[in-house]
Order: C-alpha cells, then structure tokens, then sequence
C-alpha cells in the first residue's frame, strides 16, 4: 500500500461507514471496483485505488479483504500505533505467498525430479523489500497479537514450515476461523514438534515391518502378484499413528477401506492377519470360512483386529474391496455410519480412506463421497483420506496425460478439505500430520486430505516393468535406498540407536516370517467377522423358512394412528397429504382397500414398534418418487428453511428408529453406502430405492461386486433391500425395465432373494419377512409404478392380519379339469393378462398364475400349481419385456422342467406339453423399451393377442 493510500485510510476512520459492522458493504463495493472501476463513487474509486501497488488491479483479493476485516476490528489501535506502512503490507502479502502456494516449492519428492529454485511468489524481490531483510514486520494481520520477526527470519522461517519435507494447502478453505486454526497450529507447531525416543522407534519399527515384509514376498515368492507397497513404506508408520493418536482422543473403532497397492502389507502389519495365512494364500491353501463358497484373491481381503495401545485397545477394521479400485470407498463410509448411529460418541468411530494418486482423481466415485461428506444422510463426522501418491498412476507419470490439475488432490477443494502434502522418506513430518489430522477431524467433523507423496519401487504389479515408460523416474529408483534405510541411518546419527540395533529389528522380524507368525501379535489381537451375533441361525436358515409376517388388529390401528395424526393443531399438511391422511384412515379401518404406500406404512411401523431399526434412502424417497410414499410432511406455512419436516413414523420407535433421508443424485456411492451400512447392522431393515428401476445401471459395479457375490467371496453378509420401479408404461427406454435379466444372470448359490409383488399385502409381507427372517440374503424387489395407486392391486386389511408372502400366487377363479392353456407371468403385466381374458371371455380356458418370487426359483411349488391343470396343452411364459430381456431366458430351463415334471406325475401326457413352455413378449430389441406411446400401445395389444389365440 502506498504512503497516500495509508494517510487516505487513517482519514476514513473518522466516518463511520468503515466501522466493522459495515465490512460486508465495503467488500462488496470493493467487488463491483474490482469489475469496474466506474460503479463505485470518486471517492471510493479513489480510495481503492490507493490500495493497489501499481502492478495491477488486486494481486491478492482475499488479502485486501482480511485486511478490511483487521482493519474495522482495530482501527483505534491501528492508527495510534502507525505500523502499517507500506513494507508492512508487502511482508504479509510476501507470508501469504508461503501459505498459498509453498508446496510449490516444497521438499516433497522423494526423488527429488524437479528443479527446486523459488518461485516468484516466494521472492522477496518480487514484493520490492529485499532491503529490508533486517526490519522487523508483523507476521499476523491482528497486529495486537502477532510476533514480529527480522524479515531474514521470517523467510527463514516460513522456507521451514511450508517448504520442507511437509507443506499445506489451507487458502481454499472460505471460514475464516477455521483456516486461522489450520494455520496456527502448523505455524505454532511444525517447528517445535518433538518426537520421544520410544515414538522414533515406533516409527522405525512400522518400518522396518514394512520393508521386511515386502522384501520377503520379493524373495519367497518372486514375480507373483502382490501389488507392493515399496517406496510407499510411510503408509505404515502413518496408519500406526493415526490408530495410536486417535486412542489418546476417544477413538474406539478405526475403519480401513483401500485398494490393492500395500494392502497385503496392511493386512499384516496394521489389522493382523497372520503371514502365515497370507503365504498360505500364495502357496494356493485356502482355509475355510463361513459362508464362503468361492474365496477371493489375497489383495481383495479384509481383516479385522483388536490394535492394542497405551491408551487401550482400538478395534480395527480392513473392509473387503474388489479390482474396482476405489469403490470400496462409499462402503466404508457406510459401514462407519452405521456403527456411529448405535454410538453414544461418534466421533470415537473413524474412517480412514487410502488411494492411489490417478484413481483419487479420476474416479467419479470419489467425487460423489466427497459430496456426500457434509449431509445429513451420509456424513461420518470427518474421514482421514491418505493418497498413497507414487507419482506414476497404473503406468502414466506425466500430468498431462492423467488430470487436469496441478496436484491429484485438489478434488478435495470442492469441499473446502485442508490438503497435507508429506515426503514419504520424512516418518517425523508424517507422524506431524497424523497428529494434525486427528485433531483437525475432532474438531470440525470434517474430512481432511493427507497426500503421501512416494514411488513405486515395482510396476503396477511385480510382472510389470515400468522403466518402459518412465525410464528417467526409474533411473532414480533404482538408487533409492528406501525409507526405512534412510529414517535408520538418521537415527543412528542422532545416537537413537546403533546400526546393530537396526539390524536386530530387522533380523527379528525377519525370523518371525519364517515362522509365519508376526512379531508383534501380541499388539494385533485377531477379531471374527461377526463376533458379536451368534450366526449359528444364520448358517441354518434356508429359503422356504417360515416368518411370522401378519400382524394383528390392535397393531393396525396403532400404525394407522400414528400416520394419520398431525404433531400439532397449527401443523398445515399439504392439500395432497391432507386428502392421503384421510384415505389412510380408511384404509386402516377396512372400510377403503390398502395401496402400496400404506401397505409400506404398516410394513415399517409395525417393525419399529418390534424393535427393528428402518434406515431408507434414495432420490425423493421421503415422499416417493412417484409420491406414493408420504413418509415425512411438510407445514405447507413453514417459513424456516432449516424445518426438514415431520415424520408420523418416529412415533412408533421402540428401542428403534427411523431413519429415512433424501439422497444425493449418484446412484453408486449411495447404493454402496447403503450396501456398507447393512453388512456392519445386519437386523436392521436397509433399504435403497432407485428413482427409475434403471438408474440401478450406474450402480452396476455395486451390484456386481458387493451384493450378489460378497458373501461367497468374502463370507460378508448382507440384508440390504434394493426397490426397483419397474414397468412398461409407454415413458421410453429409461424410465421402463430395471434390467429384471441382469439380476437373475447374477443369481446363483442362492445368493439373493429376487420378487415383483403384485399386490400391496405381498409388498408388506415380504419387508417384513426380510426384516425377521434368519435367512440374510440381499432382497431385488421390481415394484411396479403403475400398481402403486392400481385398485386391483390394493388388498384388504384382512391380508394384514393373516397369510404371508406367496411365492407363487395361484388362479382363485380358474376350473383347473376345464383350463387348456395356462399363462404364468410375473409383476405388473399380470393385471393385462387378467382385463384381456376377461374381455374376451376366456375365464373357463385360461389360467394366469403369478410367480411372485423369480429367484430362488420357486420349483417345487410351480409344479404343484401346474399339476392342477391336468387338460392344459399350453403353457406361456408371458412377459412385457422384450424376449432377449426381462426373465425368460434366465428362467426357461426351470419352467420347462416344472411343466414336464408336473404332466408326467399324471396320466394322459401329450407331446405338446413335453415341449415345455413357450413365451410371449415383446420383440427382441437392443433398448429395454420403445420411444413412442403409440408403438407401446401397439406391441402391448400384439403381445396379449399371442397369448390368447
């Protein structure tokens, strides 16, 4: 700031427009000056104008706003004093430099590619005070609390904090507080951050398990597969930490959730799994587990752990991940939810999230579990996110070819997290910002980024030879020492420990691979997977199990008094949901058949008032996407944006709750989370609704990865219930099929439960058998859209307080010894068949028979039904799919072998029957459905023709 400009400033003191209450006013003058000089008035014209330095409008804008802020809060004070002058106000434009873009020139690599000169920014010549290196200056804008330092020193200083072996990037973050506590802690802290002895040998100790370990596998077993996590040894040291710090401030649980590079190490080494275990792995000896049929490779397991501290033991977890690389991320996150929302502290339940350096940037799943990170639905009170930065992605090390940002992490800007760059060589700095880290997240409940800037000693995995493609990088790591080395060798100068106590630690742990066991079990104490339900039940549970599902009429009327009755007299529903209380109350008291949306209603308060918890999410799904649901109302005369409504269920919780929650619009990280959540609370009813049955498709890797093969995998089990929407309706190729064919191509082993109900008593019943059953399985529900408001779809109360789900739902109207051909279809399609014999008057000839249950196949019970029809010589698989889709090429084998089965156990078989059946559908077609109502309208009429002539 010029001398002018200062003497200017001390004259607005005396007017009151500068006083701090106005701070946003003059921000906002100086924005409009900013975008045009003529907007404001002279005076103010020429009073920004004195603010500038002559190089052009606003070199840093965020400073000259903070200073306006200092200013109004100190103006007495700072005229008396007559400190501002214009050096003044380099030297802090100077330290904002450091603090905005020191990694730029920080000591991060470890091998050291990049020319290390200073940037302009970090030049004092550049500010024009490079002869003032004597004079003392303010480092702080608050004048009356800030150090003052030589301007020599302050470079000297601030080269030490910002642009060393650790750097950080906190000027993205727009709540002022809150980058003032970042930068105070790093400013007051880095520089006098001691370790004790017994905290640099643990350090050296994580490395050395580290490095041992994967020398080991080098050697026993060379050229497999084990995605290495040399030059990333730091990783160990870091995780350590964050288990030991985090045990000083209340944290009881860690969650883990990564991908392949250095897992097998972490296995090991942070959550215990036995070497031997791993190298049985290796050797093709796979032991037996619970529920697991088809095991997994050893880089895609979890483990689990009770990690011993000082300060007690943490429990520790290492969630399974598949080749998806970071789509375990959303799981994790749902798993931790999940143990938070039965804690009394959640903050003493953390989750840690490891990536790699392209895929952290690269992957939209990332994106979407940063958005999720600060909503009510998904947040988990901070996540510590470390990027395993080898500087290479799979094969790609040059920038322009893998982001379009300078640093992988700056995704994490989207939502304001702090970003910590580390040397991975520098143990002490990580352990620095490990402590950073925790304290940060216990604070704020946020997320924060830590980037572990390493190599790769290795190719993508150990058959890959990087030099192909990055001969120069490594040329460099070929001669790196590793960082275990180099922290030992530093120790041993510091007279720590000799080079014959390095080599012990080493030898040691060594030894202790030979024997398979880890030297330090005693630390890592081994956790089942479910050490805390008795899964004997569970082991025994089959399919056909029979669950009491009906519940009786005293239930019914509290249910239906629960959501029928406002919170308040005041409370002002919206016309829709004042006409639906009253409709419900008809409903509840028999006298109005029941819809869907009540039929869910009775499903879950019934099942809170039983103790069970209810967690539900999806895109509209409070209200239901097709506003069918109602679950939370609205005061239509609300005026507080922050009411998030009433919800009529909450009500009936009994050691319970509800939890039903909007969700963000990206169907994998949700569905993932959900996914997560349900395997951590198993006797919770968790359920995902898609907004379109199709919108599934996005979560395709979820679906195919997690839950239909989790549990023959990995023995994890899951509940979740999945509600597609799904019908022909004449709305186009994506708003019709939720891929009825791609679910039944997954099924097998019985590994889920497939249903389209046709009815609103078969949707209660099958939540509720879901939520009471032992058999867990995931539960696929094809809801039909246009049955949610169908009258003949609606049931009677009395199918509330008896029966149960059916599998199979016969013909009630049909003469079996007069039927001749029969038509088994499932879902919505069902009433079409149904309207279309009774036009045509066919009620003696034809018998419909609903499969309510697509998998697992309800054999036995389909062919008694068609036992029945001991004259039929035709039976049709009737479906509105196309015939290359929906469930007939999945399901033909069994239906035939049904038919024959059930013709053969009588006499008088034909050979038209022994052909099995044949399908009506619509043509074969590479989109699920047409474009045009018309052409729908026309291949519906063709396809109910086929099945009645």
């Amino acid at each position: 700031m010029s001398s002018n400009g200062t003497q200017l400033m001390q004259e607005q003191w005396n007017s009151s427009y500068l006083f701090a209450g106005n701070t946003d006013f003059i921000e906002e003058l100086y924005d409009q000056y900013l975008e045009n000089p003529q907007c404001v008035e002279p005076k103010w014209q020429k009073y920004f104008d004195s603010l500038q330095d002559g190089k052009g409008k606003d070199v840093v804008q965020e400073y000259i706003k903070q200073k306006f802020a200092t200013y109004t809060q100190h103006p007495s004070y700072m005229m008396q004093s007559g400190e501002i002058s214009d050096a003044q106000t380099k030297v802090w434009r100077f330290i904002e430099a450091y603090r905005t873009c020191g990694m730029a020139h920080a000591d991060l690599d470890p091998l050291q590619r990049r020319n290390k000169s200073k940037p302009d920014e970090l030049n004092v010549a550049s500010y024009g005070i490079e002869n003032e290196l004597e004079n003392e200056f303010y480092v702080d804008l608050d004048i009356k609390t800030s150090q003052k330092f030589k301007l020599k020193d302050i470079v000297a200083r601030f080269d030490l904090i910002y642009c060393e072996k650790a750097s950080f990037e906190f000027s993205h973050i727009s709540d002022l507080s809150e980058r003032a506590w970042l930068t105070q802690y790093v400013e007051n802290n880095y520089l006098n951050f001691k370790l004790s002895k017994t905290e640099k040998l643990q350090l050296l100790q994580k490395l050395t398990e580290a490095d041992g370990f994967e020398r080991y596998l080098h050697t026993r077993y060379v050229g497999q597969k084990r995605f290495s996590l040399e030059g990333g040894d730091g990783l160990i040291p870091a995780l350590d930490r964050i288990i030991r710090t985090g045990a000083k401030s209340s944290i009881k649980e860690v969650y883990i959730g990564m991908a392949h590079r250095g897992r097998i190490n972490s296995l090991v080494n942070i959550v215990g799994k036995a070497p031997q275990k791993i190298f049985d792995e290796f050797d093709g000896n796979y032991p037996a587990y619970d529920f697991v049929t088809g095991g997994d490779v050893k880089y895609h397991k979890g483990y689990r752990c009770n990690y011993v501290t000082d300060n007690g033991a943490v429990k520790t977890v290492m969630a399974y991940n598949p080749s998806h690389l970071e789509v375990v991320n959303p799981v994790l996150n749902g798993m931790v939810r999940a143990i938070q929302d039965k804690c009394a502290n959640p903050d003493s339940i953390l989750g840690i999230l490891v990536h790699g350096d392209s895929a952290l940037i690269g992957l939209g799943t990332n994106q979407g579990v940063l958005n999720m990170s600060l909503t009510r639905g998904y947040n988990v009170h901070g996540m510590i996110h470390i990027v395993v930065n080898n500087q290479v992605g799979f094969t790609t090390s040059d920038m322009r070819d893998n982001r379009s940002s300078r640093y992988c992490t700056d995704i994490v800007k989207m939502i304001e997290a702090p970003i910590i760059h580390v040397n991975g060589d520098d143990p002490e700095s990580i352990a620095f910002v490990v402590d950073l880290a925790i304290q940060y997240r216990l604070k704020y409940k946020k997320d924060i980024m830590i980037d572990l800037v390493c190599f790769r000693r290795h190719g993508h995995n150990e058959a890959d030879d990087p030099s192909i493609t990055q001969p120069y990088m490594y040329s460099l790591v070929k001669k790196h020492p590793g960082p275990r080395k180099i922290y030992a060798d530093k120790l041993i100068a510091e007279g720590v420990v000799d080079e014959a106590d390095v080599e012990a630690m080493f030898e040691e742990y060594r030894l202790g691979l030979t024997k398979g066991v880890h030297v330090k079990a005693d630390t890592m104490q081994a956790l089942k997977l479910y050490e805390k339900i008795d899964i004997q039940p569970i082991l025994k549970a089959t399919p056909m199990d029979k669950v009491a599902t009906a519940i009786d009429n005293k239930t019914v009327e509290k249910v239906t008094l629960a959501v029928t009755t406002l919170p308040t007299p005041e409370f002002k529903p919206h016309p829709t949901v004042a006409r639906l209380i009253e409709t419900r109350k008809a409903m509840g008291n028999g006298t109005q058949a029941v819809d869907f949306g009540m039929a869910e209603m009775l499903a879950y308060g019934s099942l809170l008032a039983q103790g069970v918890s209810i967690r539900m999410s999806g895109e509209d799904t409070c209200r239901g996407t097709f506003t069918h649901r109602h679950a939370v109302w609205h005061d239509f005369n609300r005026d507080d944006l922050s009411d998030s409504g009433y919800t009529p269920l909450t009500v009936l919780e009994n050691k319970s709750k509800l939890n039903l929650f909007d969700s963000v619009l990206n169907e994998e990280c949700v569905l993932g989370f959900e996914y997560g959540y349900g395997i951590t609370n198993l006797r919770d009813l968790v359920i995902w609704e898609a907004q379109f049955g199709d919108f599934a498709n996005g979560a395709q890797v979820i679906i195919d990865q997690f839950i239909a093969s989790g549990e023959v995998k990995w023995g994890v089990l899951s509940n979740l219930v999945m509600l597609l929407p799904h019908g022909y309706d004449g709305q186009g190729p994506e708003h019709s099929s939720a891929r009825v064919e791609r679910f039944l191509q997954l099924c097998a082993e019985n590994n889920m439960q497939v249903v389209m109900p046709s009815t609103a008593a078969q949707m209660f019943h099958i939540l509720r058998h879901k939520a009471l059953t032992n058999w867990v399985k995931p539960l696929i529900i094809f809801m039909s859209k246009r049955l949610l408001r169908y009258k003949d779809a609606a049931s009677q109360i009395n199918e509330f307080t008896s029966g149960e789900f059916r599998r199979i739902m016969p013909d009630e109207a049909a003469v079996a010894d007069k039927v001749k051909k029969v038509i088994v279809c499932a879902g919505q399609v069902y009433y079409d068949f149904y309207n279309e014999r009774s036009k045509r008057k066919l009620e003696n000839e034809v018998a419909i028979v609903r499969l309510e249950q697509l998998y697992p196949f309800p054999d036995e019970l389909l062919k008694k039904e068609l036992a029945k029809y001991k004259n039929a010589s035709q039976f049709i698989w009737g479906q509105e799919e196309p015939y290359n889709q929906g469930a007939w090429v999945q399901i033909r084998e069994a239906l035939d072998l049904c038919v024959k089965s059930s013709k053969t156990s009588n006499s008088g078989v034909n050979a038209v029957a022994n052909k099995g059946f044949s399908a009506v559908t619509r043509p074969s077609a590479a989109a699920p459905a047409c474009g045009l109502s018309s052409m729908h309208a026309q291949q519906l009429s063709h396809l109910l023709t086929a099945a009645f002539e």
